[in-house]
């Protein structure tokens, strides 16, 4: 299989899920399975994934780290399931994923209550700040 040669610029989406649907959260394997998807619906090619479990202190609830490999660059989430939330990140090179439609999916499976999205640009020059719509919806690149 022959590597897409990608430009040296990139999209870098940081988002906080915040008071998520618990048994969303929870479910590890299906919150993989979503992960994928989301890379998938993006446009992303996903190559491997590695994950590892948490104990919370105290508690027989478990968090969870993961990490995509994409053909782009990756995608990660930790989940802080004491909170009900999750960091994502999701980095693509190159101008063809659309971080947007991984947002929409990850808040369709998560329902958070409260989301903090950012999005960066980023070349050989700059990384520039991308501004959201107020309300916090998810993300329209034009």
């Amino acid at each position: 299989m022959k590597e897409k040669i990608h430009e040296f610029t990139g999209k870098h989406l940081m988002v906080n899920y915040m008071n998520c649907d618990k048994q969303a959260l929870n479910n590890f394997k299906e919150l993989e399975e979503i992960m994928k998807k989301a890379c998938t619906a993006s446009k992303a090619t996903v190559l491997n994934a590695i994950k590892h479990l948490f104990p919370v202190k105290n508690s027989d609830i478990i968090g969870m780290s993961m990490v995509l490999i994409l053909s782009e660059s990756h995608a990660s989430i930790h989940t802080y399931p004491e909170f009900n939330s999750c960091f994502v990140d999701f980095f693509t090179c190159g101008t063809e994923c659309l971080p947007e439609e991984f947002d929409r999916t990850m808040r369709e499976y998560l329902k958070p209550k409260e989301v903090k999205v950012k999005l960066f640009l980023r070349d050989n020059t700059i990384i520039k700040d991308h501004v959201f719509n107020a309300d916090d919806k998810p993300l329209i690149l034009k």
